[in-house]
């Protein structure tokens, strides 16, 4: 098991919701703006069953991988958003609707995003 830098950790966490078909997966780089995380990966889920799914995969193959839980989750499938918190990374699943309404992007719209280079179109578009 190995130590992850936090952008390797954003990095991974966008790998493998991308493996699970989330959309819009986009990594936004919050070192320079806040103190509690320094990255937030945000990613849209279909509906609450492949949000659960997404969630599921993550925690599995980053345990597995790197031996690393997240120090909390909040949410729930069924509210429409779920998030997975690893400290340096904070990982939020939403379902579209969810997603329009807590509108991370546009309230932290100065952060960088990371370019992630995955293959899915929609996640390519979403991290110019």
């Amino acid at each position: 098991m190995s130590r992850l830098s936090s952008e390797a950790l954003a990095r991974r966490l966008a790998e493998l919701v991308d493996s699970k078909q989330a959309e819009e997966i986009v990594a936004l780089d919050m070192r320079e703006l806040v103190s509690y995380t320094d990255f937030l990966a945000i990613c849209t889920a279909r509906n609450d069953r492949q949000a659960q799914a997404i969630v599921e995969e993550v925690r599995l193959r980053v345990k597995e991988e790197h031996g690393l839980l997240p120090g909390g989750v909040e949410g729930a499938g069924d509210a429409g958003w779920i998030v997975l918190d690893y400290l340096d990374c904070v990982l939020h699943v939403f379902t579209a609707e969810e997603r329009e309404r807590y509108a991370l992007e546009e309230l932290w719209r100065e952060a960088p995003r990371l370019e992630l280079g995955l293959d899915s179109p929609e996640a390519s578009a979403a991290s110019v």
